[in-house]
């Protein structure tokens, strides 16, 4: 199978990420610019303002006299190098080869890549679709050699495909520069009237080596398959993940617990090492016949503790069905988190979250009830009820205000409140009758009212009178009323809702 690549040219990355960055930017006419000899030079420029005659390499102070609404700002070269590179990290899902072309291109090495859509154009065309919606402007080319595929993006017709073996044909009519030359070389190319790549690819190598020297040979060679261009291909994080092949297939829950043992092992040793603890752990078994069997666990905080893991583990393991057998198991992390020394040496200490068998409890119900099953709940700074409690993920996160206690909350409180119909005196009595649910409540003791304003900054409507009451069975709710009565309106009354209930 030869060997194909895709090149992506950005021309225009540093102005288009900038306008992805900020959004207002979009449709003016500004560049970036950099100081260089004490002059402020223009590096890159937006589209609008290339078609108004602003080019790259210009003193601002002539951009400006060409376009005197000019917006000016600073380059940022690091921005850029980081955009270009998440664009690498992002292409991976194209191809698992992505290498830098800096300073605004990308290599892919899609050798094998492309029949998953259907053939090469189709491949192109979404890889082009995908990256002009995200507002990057790019051309791009594909071909078996890198060098080809630079060539075409830069020099030919937008999209090109250079069918397998067709490199040289495809490069007879582009002009020198195509081939990635320095400026030396194309300037005696230049003078001697070589301006299309056919007017010296029939010369024999050591003329053209004793005139232009050994770069031009090289870079040819390259782009017609003759010398092979290596890439270096950008780093992925390697994986959280441990692999156990077995000799013969495992087909008993001990094997099954022997090989986990094993993995957890190496798994943690390397999460110790790093510093780091997984709060998401995937066993996934690949039986002879083809088939995957998976369970997972959770954790509340991190974790690298063997012990406590398996034991999370060994509450599933039942359910892995291994069939003729298991030839291979993968453990994998997708979550982790650092760990803090006060959390490495949690195994020792005492007291609420930080007591291990507290952790380990938490971690045990979540493995056999499901991980709907508990919930943490952090105050909020907000004065409305609902906002003034928000849940959080992790045992780590600490609270950043107190918890109220000068009033009193009831246990359950509605996530929305309900609307009830209630008869009460006016004006800031409470009510004496209450129905909810069809059913009517007869009020033997309140409390109240307590008002509770709502947010300004967040939204504007009336406060709240909540009401703490107690009915004929004893039990207690949480009540209010919305707004004031009206004293001109006696037909505007204040609706009336039920919030929370008490234990």
């Amino acid at each position: 199978m030869p060997s194909r690549f895709v090149l992506i040219w950005l021309p225009n990355l540093a102005t288009d990420h900038r306008i992805r960055v900020r959004p207002e930017l979009y449709g003016l006419e500004f560049v970036l610019a950099a100081p260089e000899r004490g002059r402020m030079v223009v590096k890159a420029v937006s589209a609008e303002a290339g078609a108004l005659g602003v080019e790259t390499g210009m003193v601002v102070a002539d951009a400006r006299a060409i376009l005197p609404s000019l917006i000016v700002l600073d380059e940022e070269p690091e921005m850029t190098r980081e955009a270009l590179h998440a664009l690498a990290e992002w292409c991976l899902r194209y191809t698992p080869t992505v290498a830098l072309n800096a300073p605004d291109g990308l290599i892919l090495d899609v050798t094998g890549c492309t029949y998953l859509w259907g053939s090469e154009r189709a491949y192109l065309n979404d890889l082009v679709a995908k990256l002009t919606h995200a507002g990057y402007t790019i051309r791009c080319a594909m071909a078996d050699t890198i060098g080809t595929a630079w060539a075409y993006a830069h020099f030919g017709r937008p999209g090109g495909i250079i069918p397998p073996g067709e490199q040289r044909n495809a490069l007879l009519k582009l002009p020198p520069a195509a081939l990635r030359l320095p400026s030396e070389t194309l300037e005696k190319m230049q003078k001697l009237g070589f301006y299309q790549i056919q007017s010296f690819i029939q010369i024999p190598a050591r003329m053209l080596r004793r005139r232009f020297g050994t770069d031009l040979l090289e870079k040819l060679n390259q782009a017609l398959g003759y010398s092979q261009e290596f890439i270096e291909p950008i780093r992925q994080a390697v994986p959280y993940q441990e692999r156990l092949p077995c000799l013969e297939p495992i087909v008993t829950a001990t094997g099954i617990e022997i090989a986990l043992q094993k993995l957890l092992e190496m798994l943690c040793g390397r999460l110790v090492k790093e510093g780091k603890g997984l709060r998401k752990s995937v066993l996934t078994c690949f039986r002879v016949d083809g088939r995957v069997q998976q369970i997972d666990i959770v954790t509340n905080r991190a974790s690298h503790h063997v012990k406590h893991l398996f034991r999370l583990f060994e509450l599933k393991i039942k359910t892995i069905a291994p069939g003729f057998g298991i030839e291979l198991f993968l453990l994998e992390a997708p979550e982790v988190e650092d760990m803090t020394a006060a959390q490495e040496t949690m195994w020792d200490t005492a007291g609420g979250f930080e007591n291990a068998s507290i952790t380990e409890l938490l971690d045990a119900v979540t493995g056999r009830a499901g991980t709907e099953t508990i919930h943490r709940y952090l105050p909020d700074e907000h004065h409305w009820p609902e906002r003034s409690v928000k849940a959080v993920t992790s045992l780590r996160e600490k609270p950043k205000t107190n918890w109220r206690t000068d009033r009193q909350r009831p246990v359950f409180l509605l996530p929305k409140p309900e609307i009830v119909e209630v008869t009460a005196p006016v004006p800031d009595y409470p009510p004496t009758v209450f129905r909810y649910k069809g059913k009517v409540h007869y009020i033997k003791k309140s409390e109240g009212p307590e008002r509770i304003e709502q947010e300004w900054w967040l939204q504007e409507g009336l406060h709240r009178d909540y009401y703490t009451l107690e009915d004929q069975d004893g039990r207690r709710y949480w009540i209010f009323r919305l707004g004031p009565y009206s004293e001109e309106v006696e037909e505007a009354l204040p609706e009336w809702f039920i919030h929370g209930f008490f234990a």
